[in-house]
């Protein structure tokens, strides 16, 4: 399950938009290195752009991330930290937004870092409360 939501996340971080439209070379490098810069630019074009655009930007983000925080405590009983989970969202996050700049496809902005890595960590606070009742359960009976 975890290796089919690694596959779809590189899908859809690299090759879902522009994919294949241009060259290496006729792309340009796109980035943004001020902390809420495309958020506030999200929010305060939300009329023009549309609802489903701005939901896909700030919301995917964070909805993207949430199954990393809840399938990694799953597969390791060692990750089931708060800390490394969440530093392990940011560590993959940070991965895919230089990847983005370094190939082309997307942009590097620091305001996907900190939605994914809130996404990572809402996963894990979804999945620490399901394995909390599971446990109170099962110790019930």
């Amino acid at each position: 399950m975890f290796v089919l939501y690694i596959l779809a996340l590189i899908y859809f971080l690299f090759f879902a938009d522009r994919y294949g439209q241009m060259a290496f070379a006729e792309r340009e490098y796109h980035y943004n290195l001020v902390l809420f810069t495309e958020i506030r630019r999200f929010w305060t074009y939300r009329e023009q752009l549309g609802f489903l655009a701005v939901a896909a930007n700030l919301l995917g983000n964070v909805v993207g991330f949430m199954p990393f925080g809840m399938i990694l405590p799953l597969i390791s009983r060692n990750a089931r930290g708060f800390f490394f989970i969440t530093f392990s969202g940011f560590t993959l996050s940070l991965c895919v937004e230089v990847t983005q700049l370094m190939t082309k496809l997307g942009s590097f902005d620091v305001d996907d870092l900190v939605m994914n890595t809130l996404g990572t960590a809402a996963g894990y606070l979804i999945f620490a409360v399901c394995h909390g009742i599971y446990d109170r359960k099962r110790g019930r009976k």
